[in-house]
């Protein structure tokens, strides 16, 4: 088994859509409850790399995988998984806000509901709790009958997380989840990955270099596929060890 610190171990990965290879020997190794932020040029590998991580690039036809992801000292890969416990247990945010067409109280109940819940009061205290830790429930409390529709970006953002955090993960994966935001409601979902951390494992990619730095505790930086370098976050920032991280962190190219 992993060490019990050891949230998640990638070792020898390498991903092809057909004939066209996206990820080469990735190895990486992500903290418990830690923020790992994944950088680098578009086309990289880093959104593609972050959906190995609960085999969501198995809904692509071409897709051929080898190597191995350790989740909690289990390989995700392994030929008896449960594909919908691990994406249960290693959950995502999307880029953009993806409300279901339903109210927001339904939205966040559809995971439990999903998984058998059914008693109207444990639906209730499952949504106050996923939308208080998704920093939503002053703002949802009173219209929680109201369509989801009608949040704004950066409040249907949160009401994913609170989604996904209804059915209890223990890994969140957010693929640039502030990128299609303004700059107050980006801000108010850093805050809530920092506090999130505190329970859960995140992975976020994106193509901000000062979120990258003030999220994330490691950072993970790609480019063509490969993966150039890790490190602590603060490190990377002021001191990488590879040349071509300092130029893409310093904005000479990407």
């Amino acid at each position: 088994m992993e060490s019990v610190a050891r949230k998640i171990k990638v070792e020898e990965l390498n991903l092809s859509y057909g004939t066209n290879q996206a990820l080469f020997d990735i190895a990486l190794e992500v903290e418990k409850n830690s923020i790992t932020a994944l950088i680098g040029p578009s086309g990289c590998g880093k959104s593609t790399f972050l959906r190995t991580l609960n085999r969501m690039n198995d809904l692509i036809n071409s897709v051929k995988i080898t190597g191995k992801v350790f989740v909690d000292g289990e390989n995700i890969y392994a030929p008896e998984t449960d594909v919908v416990s691990l994406r249960k247990r290693v959950g995502m945010v999307f880029q953009r806000p993806n409300p279901f067409p339903m109210t927001i109280y339904d939205n966040v109940a559809y995971g439990p509901r999903i998984h058998g819940i059914k008693k109207r009061a444990t639906l209730d205290e499952i949504v106050e709790q996923s939308l208080t830790q998704a920093a939503l429930w002053d703002e949802a409390k009173d219209r929680l009958n109201k369509s989801a529709l009608g949040l704004s970006g950066g409040q249907q953002q949160r009401l994913c997380i609170a989604r996904l955090l209804a059915v209890e993960p223990d890994v969140l994966l957010m693929d640039e989840p502030t990128s299609a935001l303004d700059p107050i409601s980006t801000l108010k979902v850093e805050e809530l990955t920092a506090q999130l951390k505190e329970k859960y494992t995140i992975v976020i990619v994106t193509h901000n270099m000062q979120q990258a730095a003030r999220v994330s505790d490691t950072t993970a930086f790609f480019l063509n596929g490969y993966l150039v370098e890790t490190n602590k976050t603060e490190k990377m920032f002021t001191n990488p060890n590879d040349k071509r991280t300092e130029d893409y962190i310093t904005g000479r190219f990407g």
